[in-house]
C-alpha cells in the first residue's frame, strides 16, 4: 500500500483583519481570527475543523482557497507555495480547490436557472461547446441525484437539501481534488443531513477527494471525518485522528465540546462540563494560552506563557501546559 501524499500544508498561517476607526480611518486595532495555523492534509483525509462560533474555522477554509489574503504564513497545495500568487496563475489551482458554502440559496444566483449556474465553470475554465457545457452540467446533476428537469428551474423552486445538492454539483464540476465543506449540513434537516454526508462520502469514494469538513456538529464530525482540528479563539488547541480525539480527548477545552455531545442512553450519567465566562474579544485576546480565562484547571504559568504545540502519541498533538 502507497503511503499517502500531503496535499495541503499549512505553515504558522495568520489573519488578521484591521479595526479603523477615526476621521482618518486609521487603524486602531485587529481582529486575531486565525493565527499559526500549522498542519499537514493527505491525499483522501477527511479532515474536521472544530470549535465555537467565532473561532475562526470559517475563516481558515476562506483563508486557505485565498477567498481571503492570509496576512502572514504559507498555504501549500500539491507541493506549491501559492500564498502570493496572483490571479492569473492562482487560476490553474482554482480548478483542484473548490468550496461547498453554509447557505446553499445565498451561494446560488436567483437570477441563474440551475443549468446555467451548472455551466459557468465550464464557460470560465474550458472550451466546451454549448451543447457540451449542457451535457456536463445535466450529468452533474444526476451524479448529486437530481434529473435533467432541474437544469431549467431556479434556486427558490428547490427544498433546502435540493439546493445544497446543486451546490455539491457545482463543486464537483472541474473535478477537483479538496473541497472545503463550510458548515455544509448545519442548515438541514436531520433526514437530509444524513443523504448529503453519504453523498459527499460516495463523491470521495468515487474522485478520491479530499476534505476540510467546518461544523460545529461533532457528532457529524465524528461519523464523517478520520482527522480533527479543534480551535479556540484562533489557535490550535489539539488535532489528532478523529477515534483518538473522541475517545481520549487530552485539552480541557476539547473535553468540554465533547462533553456536550447528546449521548441518549438510558440509565448513563452525563458528565456535561460547563465552562464559565464568555468567549474572550478577539481584539484583545488573552496573554499566554488563549484558553485560561475558562479553563478550570489553569495555573499562573496559563496566564504567562502560551503553551507549546507538541505530540504527546502518534499523530495526536495539543497545546496545554498542564495536560500535556
Amino acid at each position: 500500500m502507497s503511503q499517502k501524499q500531503t496535499i495541503l500544508k499549512l505553515d504558522q498561517l495568520n489573519k488578521h483583519y484591521p479595526v479603523r476607526g477615526g476621521l482618518l480611518k486609521r487603524v486602531k486595532n485587529h481582529v486575531y481570527a486565525v493565527n499559526d495555523i500549522s498542519i499537514d492534509v493527505d491525499e483522501g483525509d477527511s479532515v474536521g475543523i472544530v470549535g465555537e462560533s467565532g473561532c475562526g474555522k470559517s475563516t481558515l477554509g476562506r483563508t486557505i482557497l485565498r477567498l481571503e489574503e492570509p496576512t502572514s504564513g504559507e498555504v501549500w497545495f500539491k507541493g506549491e507555495n501559492i500564498t502570493h500568487l496572483n490571479e492569473k496563475k492562482l487560476k490553474q489551482f482554482k480548478n483542484d480547490m473548490q468550496m461547498i458554502f453554509q447557505d446553499p440559496f445565498a451561494s446560488l444566483d436567483p437570477r441563474q436557472r440551475v443549468g446555467d449556474t451548472l455551466e459557468e465553470p465550464f464557460v470560465i475554465h474550458t472550451n466546451l461547446t454549448k451543447k457540451e457545457r449542457k451535457e456536463k452540467a445535466i450529468d452533474l446533476l444526476n451524479q448529486v441525484g437530481l434529473s435533467e428537469t432541474h437544469y431549467y428551474k431556479y434556486p427558490h423552486q428547490f427544498s433546502g437539501g435540493q439546493r445544497q445538492r446543486i451546490g455539491i454539483a457545482r463543486a464537483i464540476a472541474l473535478n477537483p481534488e479538496m473541497i472545503v465543506c463550510d458548515e455544509a449540513v448545519s442548515a438541514l434537516d436531520v433526514s437530509v443531513q444524513a443523504q448529503v454526508i453519504q453523498l459527499l462520502k460516495d463523491l470521495q469514494e468515487e474522485y478520491d477527494l479530499t476534505y476540510l469538513f467546518i461544523s460545529h456538529d461533532l457528532g457529524v464530525v465524528r461519523h464523517f471525518c478520520n482527522k480533527v482540528l479543534v480551535m479556540y479563539l484562533g489557535h490550535m488547541v489539539e488535532w489528532a485522528p478523529a477515534d483518538e480525539l473522541f475517545d481520549n480527548p487530552i485539552h480541557p477545552y476539547t473535553e468540554a465540546l465533547l462533553s456536550a455531545i447528546p449521548r441518549p442512553i438510558p440509565g448513563r450519567e452525563r458528565n456535561n462540563i460547563q465552562l464559565e465566562g464568555d468567549l474572550p474579544s478577539p481584539t484583545e485576546p488573552p496573554t499566554g494560552c488563549p484558553f485560561h480565562t475558562r479553563c478550570p484547571l489553569a495555573t499562573n504559568l496559563c496566564k504567562e506563557e502560551k503553551p507549546e504545540w507538541k505530540e504527546i502519541s502518534e499523530n495526536h498533538f495539543v497545546a496545554c501546559h498542564v495536560k500535556a
